[in-house]
């Protein structure tokens, strides 16, 4: 599955106030339950329990966090670049301004598994991470996530 199949332009957002770890967390989860508060709060509190299991930081300015929820049929996620980048506890030490948080149902095991595979994949190519650094709007930065994978660093102009 494309990983810009997962997301909506409405749940692709630039946070330019300062936060911490769990502000991005909140950010994203309700960005994720589409504006319904008691799935705001199911999903904040699964990203949370996956958070304390270990960091979803994955270096290079990247985190991906993660939870499952009944709430939906299929994955969704949500891309937030933040203008303040924050400590998510990176085992490279680097805080992380590029958050592609992922909500998934319960019964997605392999699914989620390939999925956050995909996205590692997809963030450990540099050109695709400085596109969407470089991108200077929301619609850029839209188009650099929707762009198949070749094409997103021509887009970003890296």
């Amino acid at each position: 599955m494309p990983l810009h199949a997962l997301l909506a332009a409405d749940r692709i957002v630039l946070l330019v106030e300062p936060v911490d770890r769990d502000s991005v967390l909140d950010a994203a989860a309700r960005l994720l339950a589409d504006g319904s508060p008691v799935i705001t709060q199911a999903i904040g509190t699964s990203l949370r329990a996956r958070e304390r299991l270990g960091s979803t930081g994955i270096g290079c300015g990247i985190a991906i966090p993660h939870g499952r929820t009944n709430a939906f049929e299929t994955a969704r996620g949500a891309f937030l670049r933040l203008a303040h980048p924050v400590d998510f506890g990176a085992a490279d030490g680097e805080p992380v301004d590029l958050v592609y948080a992922m909500a998934v149902p319960e019964h997605f095991t392999q699914q989620h598994l390939e999925l956050l595979s995909e996205l590692a994949e997809r963030f450990a190519d540099p050109g695709f991470r400085a596109a969407l650094r470089n991108a200077p709007d929301i619609e850029a930065l839209r188009a650099v996530l929707f762009a198949p994978a070749r094409a997103a660093v021509a887009i970003g102009g890296a």
